[in-house]
């Protein structure tokens, strides 16, 4: 069976609150996170809204130098890390640190320093780039940046796999836990992205809303009238731990690991596979890794994108796996209210799920208006639920096939 892993401490910054207490609230009330976009005039772009971080405050938690060299994905995976391991109560002077370590997943990493430093490049040439330009830009640098300001000297690396990145940075610290490599991971995901190069790079994929005129309506998963994901950033990170590790130090445990599933659409570079079949295998290996039944899932919380392709076969997935009990499950897209993080949407959907178990409060899927004849789960439509959810998945599904899930279920001794 190997070790068991648990969750003792959160940290959350979204477009609806700079942590996690704030951030969870707005959820359960059902609020929009998207607006149009203040970081760029978006005049000219066919997307011209997203769920943007707005007024936060780095220095806050870097100092005012070091605010400077980092891009604004290792800023927040910074400040969601601190608040992590603030609620977890982990003291690293007192931990051996050689066995904590820090895995921070994100698709794209620096992509506004990168911008930022092309334009000094062919404005003013090669002498106009920055010395920090490579560390600032490069995805892994979030993970590194954390563990040199806490200490953490035991498995540290990035992981990128698209949308799937975060889930696949937990899912691999769940196993440097439970294969005894480490005591205590930090592990989430981060992303800054909302940048001109990315709004257009996805807008020229016809992959986005241009629900520009009513942006918090804009984000309606598994609705029939959705028409594209809605850009998101932030980050979510989480403590995993041994649980007696945890026991012998008197944490609070917000609910237990139990498993992880991985899997390749090998199918596309953008698109899901027909009818979610990878998406379907990963829902599965998870369960069976976790040792329960199909029938003692309660919760998922989707990677439900407000995509027309996305939201179908993820509901047929779920069918695949889960048959007469699909329509038992409540399926819940929290994108509606957050944007899409992209590579930080595991880490801030894996807290969600976490925070569901612990509290048993349901998040809605905002903006469900009109019900899709391929869409027909119980997408908890529009107002929070109370229910007590003993086991739950989340989904994670990325360009380029990939395909993670985690499976966590209520703490019991």
């Amino acid at each position: 069976m190997g070790r068991r892993v648990v969750v003792t401490g959160m940290g959350l910054i979204t477009a609806l609150g700079k942590d996690l207490e704030s951030s969870w609230e707005a959820l359960l009330q059902g609020q929009g996170g998207v607006h149009r976009i203040t970081r760029f005039d978006p005049d000219g772009f066919a997307t011209q809204i997203a769920a943007e971080v707005r007024d936060f405050d780095p220095e806050a938690y870097i100092p005012k130098k070091e605010v400077r060299r980092q891009d604004l994905f290792t800023q927040l995976a910074v400040a969601a890390s601190d608040m992590a391991l603030a609620d977890s109560g982990v003291d690293m002077d007192s931990e051996d640190q050689t066995r904590v370590g820090v895995i921070i997943g994100s698709g794209i990493g620096g992509i506004a320093t990168h911008e930022i430093q092309n334009r000094r490049y062919l404005k003013g040439g090669p002498s106009r780039i920055s010395p920090f330009y490579i560390p600032m830009m490069i995805p892994d640098m979030a993970s590194g940046v954390v563990s040199m300001r806490c200490g953490a000297k035991g498995p540290n690396y990035c992981t990128v796999s698209a949308c799937a990145s975060s889930a696949h940075a937990i899912g691999d610290a769940f196993r440097l836990i439970k294969h005894g490599d480490a005591e205590v991971m930090i592990a989430g995901g981060t992303e800054a992205a909302v940048t001109e190069m990315s709004i257009g790079g996805f807008a020229a994929m016809k992959a986005m809303s241009t629900r520009n005129d009513e942006p918090e309506r804009a984000c309606r998963p598994f609705d029939a009238g959705r028409d594209g994901f809605v850009l998101g950033e932030g980050a979510g990170m989480a403590i995993l731990e041994e649980l007696d590790h945890a026991h012998d130090r008197g944490a609070r445990i917000y609910a237990e690991v139990v498993g992880v599933g991985m899997t390749a659409d090998a199918y596309h570079i953008t698109a899901p596979a027909p009818e979610g079949e990878g998406a379907a295998r990963a829902m599965q290996r998870a369960i069976d890794e976790a040792g329960v039944e199909p029938t003692d899932i309660d919760y998922i919380n989707a990677h439900g994108t407000s995509t027309p392709l996305n939201d179908a076969y993820e509901t047929q997935a779920i069918k695949t796996v889960f048959g007469d009990h699909a329509s038992k499950i409540m399926v819940g897209s929290t994108k509606s209210m957050t944007g899409h993080l992209l590579g930080g949407a595991g880490g801030l959907e894996f807290v969600v799920t976490a925070m569901v178990l612990a509290t048993g409060k349901v998040p809605p899927t905002i903006n469900y208006e009109v019900p899709d004849p391929e869409c027909d789960l119980d997408y908890v439509p529009n107002e929070m639920r109370q229910a007590n959810v003993v086991a739950a998945l989340t989904n994670s599904f990325g360009f380029g096939g990939h395909n993670a899930t985690l499976a966590l279920k209520q703490f019991e001794e």
